[in-house]
């Protein structure tokens, strides 16, 4: 099975990579540096071919471009962490949506991409993918109109849909202006105390690895399709995540809570059900 991975060499495309191999899947791996790509372990295991979206070319056929993949795992996304730029909409959105269309319509046929938890908006609890989508900052609404351009794109061009709604994942590499990334620069700089929020807001969390694990799960299984949280399941308060994660290293460091407010871009209290996502990794 070939499998096509765009944003290989981001956070999770690496980790994704690596796992498609442990599954003895031949991958083609994509990123707009080569360079860069070939600082990973997996780069002489899999055949790399770059691409810069910002550069597409209307005639070239993209499906045979990376060797016509039976999979295509797209992950690539650029402009994170910033999730108000407008850039999200007003670029993003028209390439992403014209690279897929040109794979789909040279012969695609199996298709996940990562979407957001940011797709919920602001609803508070537990959020189903049946819930309805409300994305409140550009990020979100570039990726739910991307969605909704492909639903669209599928009545003309019948192909497998996966969207996986990635909610908050941490580990080796992960962004540094994240709260873990902060706390280990923190702990490793011999800091007397750690800035953040008050702690009390829930939000739902999984080891990058295990992130991995399941978009690959998702992506070679043919039974469920369309919107498919990939998340614990489990509510965690970010002061009990910082708590665990100061456990597991053993070093003490004075929390200064309420430093910072709350961001206005999410709800206070949310995770996923796991119930679609069940009936891929539970098999």
């Amino acid at each position: 099975m070939k499998v096509l991975v765009t944003g290989a060499t981001g956070f999770i495309g690496n980790y994704v990579v690596t796992e498609l191999l442990k599954n003895n899947q031949t991958v083609i791996a994509s990123s707009s540096n080569t360079e860069k790509a070939k600082e990973f372990s997996w780069f002489n295991k899999v055949k790399h071919r770059s691409l810069d979206l910002s550069q597409l070319q209307e005639e070239i056929d993209y499906f045979q471009y990376f060797n016509a993949p039976d999979i295509v795992i797209h992950l690539a996304w650029e402009g994170l962490p910033n999730y108000q730029l407008l850039f999200h909409i007003e670029k993003n959105l028209f390439r992403h949506y014209t690279f897929l269309k040109n794979l789909v319509v040279n012969g695609a046929k199996d298709i996940t991409v990562s979407g957001t938890c940011m797709e919920y908006g602001l609803q508070e609890g537990l959020l189903s993918e049946e819930n309805i989508s409300c994305p409140d900052n550009p990020y979100s609404i570039a990726k739910d109109s991307l969605r909704k351009f492909l639903e669209q794109l599928q009545k003309k061009y019948p192909f497998d849909l996966k969207w996986a709604r990635l909610f908050y994942m941490y580990g080796q590499g992960q962004n540094p202006n994240s709260i873990l990334a902060q706390l280990e620069d923190a702990l490793k700089k011999g800091e007397k105390e750690f800035k953040m929020s008050k702690g009390e807001q829930q939000r739902d969390y999984l080891p990058v690895e295990t992130v991995a694990e399941y978009l690959v799960k998702i992506a070679l299984q043919k039974q469920v399709s369309g919107i498919i949280n990939c998340c614990s399941g489990v509510p965690i308060t970010i002061n009990q995540l910082v708590e665990n994660y100061l456990k597991e290293k053993q070093q003490p460091i004075q929390l200064n809570r309420g430093f910072y407010a709350y961001p206005d871009y999410e709800p206070m209290s949310f995770w996923g059900s796991t119930s679609k996502l069940k009936k891929i990794i539970e098999k």
